[in-house]
């Protein structure tokens, strides 16, 4: 029977989620990893094992499909183990303006970044409450902090609903007194990570400076440490801290005008 708790990674395949499970399964906590490519899972699976002897489950789904966050809970339970923490990083950009692109991908991108992680919250969150103990990581972004952008158009507007999802969850499980269930937002800044090569972007985002970046490992164990703490936003890294601090207090047209003349050097809006 188990004894470790179980953590649940959604886009775990790579990057900042691939990082996710590195960290927790060091922890000593079992992990359950979700994303499309079952390849890539099923390696990663093999590594925490063998590494951290701990016990995985790899679950391949796409969370753009509407049944996708039931089929991947079914078979948690079918294997006999119940969600304690869950990561919800799965995620992507849609390059293009809102009137060059398909509904069907604005739709699909709705789904997989937004509605999806609050389906998942929503239904792991009961049982976490009866037990007494939960982790809810929500990778948002410093793109919640700023104002839209032309094109990526709505990347920003997600990241901020997540933000405040985030807050609002971490400030019930609190009134209602549940002390050691905890719910934090994450915003990263630019991370190294597939994210850029998959929405065409890398090629704009190699111009940046070395240090608008951070590794993927600073910023996950920043997360981590936070949920810990029982903190509901982290943003990690001095200069996000910076940076989010400076949307803050910049008057709203300076802070336009800036995020606009970074569109053009880094945003894909065709």
């Amino acid at each position: 029977m188990a004894t470790n708790k179980l953590m649940l990674i959604t886009g775990a395949s790579a990057g900042i989620g691939e990082e996710f499970a590195k960290q927790y399964a060091a922890l000593g906590w079992d992990i359950a990893l979700t994303a499309r490519r079952a390849y890539r899972l099923e390696k990663l699976a093999r590594d925490l094992e063998e590494k951290y002897k701990v016990a995985t489950i790899v679950v391949t789904q796409d969370l753009a499909r509407a049944n996708s966050v039931d089929t991947i809970l079914k078979e948690i339970k079918e294997a006999g183990r119940h969600v304690d923490g869950v990561v919800n990083n799965a995620g992507y950009g849609l390059p293009g303006t809102f009137f060059n692109t398909k509904w069907k991908d604005q739709a699909a991108f709705l789904r997989v970044l937004y509605t999806a992680p609050i389906e998942l919250t929503h239904k792991v969150l009961p049982g976490m409450v009866e037990r007494g103990f939960g982790r809810i990581i929500n990778v948002a972004s410093l793109a919640g902090y700023t104002p839209g952008s032309n094109g990526h158009t709505l990347y920003a507007s997600v990241k901020s609903g997540m933000i405040k999802f985030s807050e609002s969850i971490d400030a019930e499980a609190k009134a209602a007194g549940h002390d050691d269930v905890h719910c934090t937002a994450l915003c990263p800044g630019f991370t190294w990570s597939e994210f850029h090569d998959v929405n065409g972007t890398r090629e704009k985002t190699n111009e940046m400076p070395d240090w608008m970046w951070m590794e993927a490992e600073p910023v996950v164990e920043a997360g981590i440490n936070a949920c810990e703490r029982g903190q509901p936003v982290v943003v990690p890294g001095a200069v996000n801290k910076g940076l989010a601090t400076l949307s803050r207090i910049l008057p709203e047209p300076i802070g336009r005008a800036l995020v606009g003349a970074q569109s053009r050097r880094f945003r894909n809006t065709e």
